[in-house]
């Protein structure tokens, strides 16, 4: 069968992202990527927390589901350990993963649940008009887009985090960082985190035109790597982490190593049947067999 074009990937939903939203060019990518790689609707599933970025399942042709505020990852690793051979895809925002879903972006990584994991990183609350983010700038120019809002009347006297040096540290083993406004790259960065196999992270940085315009700002700090980095290296990943005056765009970090799914699959191969006819798989099916 011809692959399907990233059109067929579409829904009748249109999205209701603002014009010049950064997350129009996210959604684009995905779609490109998924026609690039054949993927199939019927075995994708696309999963998803609140804000502005999380409205993204219902645009794509998949399963989705939509979760509670910050469940996004606990969500979808049920999912694939319930079904490994389905694509799952995990979106959301800066303040959906790193502030209430903090908590769950560490586990995931460490445990390497075969998953992708897409970060659209505007550094602010777009959805609530406007609040600070884990990821907005300060005062004193750390990071970026600061201005005054509804929560930081005063000015937003907090660093912002790292979220690659936090996934690093972390054990993510696919972390990498793309650009709304370099859709084809982003793309390319898509198709490369869902052929790894094990927990890939990538932070979109995708700007937010109505309360936080980062767009002249990106533009002045953006450095594709291509091809002048070795990704396997750790101590260079973190370095190009922790390079906060230079946004660089690619694959910054990546390691193979067995997945969840792997471990999970082998201790179940182990402990099914032990080969001796006194395993679970042996004894269950002569409880059953009782009531025949």
């Amino acid at each position: 069968m011809p692959l399907l074009q990233p059109k067929e990937y579409k829904t009748d939903t249109k999205p209701i992202w603002c014009p010049g939203c950064g997350d129009f060019a996210v959604l684009a990518a995905l779609y490109q990527a998924f026609s690039a790689l054949d993927v199939d609707p019927n075995n994708t599933a696309i999963v998803s927390g609140i804000g502005c970025s999380s409205r993204l399942p219902v645009f794509v042709k998949s399963y989705g589901f939509h979760t509670v505020h910050g469940r996004t990852l606990p969500v979808a690793t049920g999912i694939k350990l319930a079904n490994p051979n389905l694509t799952v895809m995990a979106m959301g925002g800066d303040g959906d993963g790193f502030a209430i879903g903090g908590g769950h972006v560490p586990h995931a990584a460490r445990r390497n649940v075969d998953i992708t994991y897409v970060v659209m990183d505007n550094f602010i609350y777009g959805l609530t008009k406007g609040q600070t983010s884990p990821t907005t700038g300060t005062k004193d120019g750390v990071g970026h887009g600061f201005k005054l809002t509804t929560t930081s009347p005063y000015g937003q006297y907090e660093d912002p985090i790292n979220p690659l040096a936090m996934l690093l540290v972390y054990g993510a083993s696919f972390v990498a960082r793309g650009y709304s406004a370099k859709p084809k790259q982003l793309a390319e960065l898509y198709k490369a985190a869902m052929q790894h196999k094990g927990f890939s992270f990538i932070q979109v940085l995708s700007p937010c035109v109505v309360f936080n315009r980062t767009y002249d700002e990106l533009d002045a700090a953006i450095l594709p790597l291509e091809g002048k980095h070795d990704p396997t290296d750790f101590n260079a990943a973190m370095a190009l982490a922790l390079d906060t005056q230079t946004e660089h765009l690619g694959i910054i970090y990546q390691q193979e190593r067995p997945t969840l799914e792997d471990r999970v699959g082998g201790i179940v191969a182990q402990n099914y049947t032990n080969g001796t006819g006194n395993g679970p798989k042996d004894k269950l099916k002569g409880l059953l067999a009782k009531y025949r």
